[in-house]
């Protein structure tokens, strides 16, 4: 089982840590969201940068500091095993480096696992546990299907531009198998290997993304965003709303009043 010993978000040009004490069952998930920074890990210097993912037993002494002048944001998780899991990324004896595809998907479920793990409503260990365990799993697949070819990367790319402007209409595999001239079930599957979500899913999330700056910078009702975004069902936007961001929109909407 996986557990979370801490969530830290680090910012700024001053930043340095020293870690020479060992723990055993543990392990450090860094992703680097910002800038840079540089890492030395038994004597190896790795310098780190944005979309860079990093996993880091804790049994390793290492130091690091965020470089002179450079601005770094990135969100460092400490991980615990209480026993082994079948994923091959939390059981290494060394660290190990990657770049991710799916880096908007980790990076909005590294930021759900973090406002959760703050917050500590009820069962928010359990959430956040959830949350995590679901990255490494799809990161773990990433790793081992090996990186994806500048081909396949601009494919991808294509279908989340044509989303991004699409997103208040029903978008469809056929729609971008016809936007990267292939069938449409392998525009699907490339497109979840590469995001790590579904269509739908990443509609969702396009249109969630759009919903909180309606409902905090704009007049519109709940149900006028909704029926905006493409949700003829306002019950529908509210529970796919709370779904991927944790809270209702009537939470931003509070926002507008206390901006007043």
């Amino acid at each position: 089982m996986l557990t979370i010993r801490d969530i830290r978000h680090d910012r700024g040009t001053d930043w340095y840590l020293d870690n020479t004490s060992v723990a055993e069952q543990e392990v450090a998930l860094i992703l680097v969201t910002y800038g840079k920074c540089i890492y030395w890990i038994e004597g190896d210097k790795v310098i780190l940068e944005k979309g860079d993912l990093l996993l880091l037993p804790s049994s390793l002494a290492f130091y690091a500091k965020s470089i002179p002048t450079i601005l770094h944001d990135k969100y460092v998780l400490t991980l615990r095993l209480d026993q082994p899991l079948a994923l091959p990324l939390l059981n290494l004896t060394s660290w190990i480096t990657m770049k991710t595809g799916m880096l908007e998907f980790v990076l909005e479920r590294v930021r759900r696992a973090y406002t959760e793990w703050l917050e500590q409503d009820a069962y928010a260990d359990i959430r956040s546990s959830a949350i995590v365990t679901e990255v490494i799993a799809l990161l773990n697949r990433e790793h081992d299907n090996g990186p994806v070819t500048p081909q396949i990367e601009k494919h991808a790319q294509r279908m989340k531009l044509y989303i991004q402007t699409n997103y208040r209409e029903k978008v469809t595999k056929e729609e971008l198998g016809a936007c990267i001239s292939t069938s449409p079930n392998y525009a699907a599957m490339l497109f979840r290997r590469v995001t790590g979500q579904t269509i739908s899913d990443y509609v969702h999330s396009v249109r969630v993304k759009k919903a909180v700056y309606m409902l905090v910078d704009s007049l519109l009702t709940v149900s006028e965003i909704a029926d905006f975004l493409g949700y003829q069902d306002v019950s529908y936007f509210q529970r796919v709303f709370k779904k991927i961001t944790g809270k209702t929109p009537s939470a931003y909407t509070k926002e507008r009043i206390h901006r007043k």
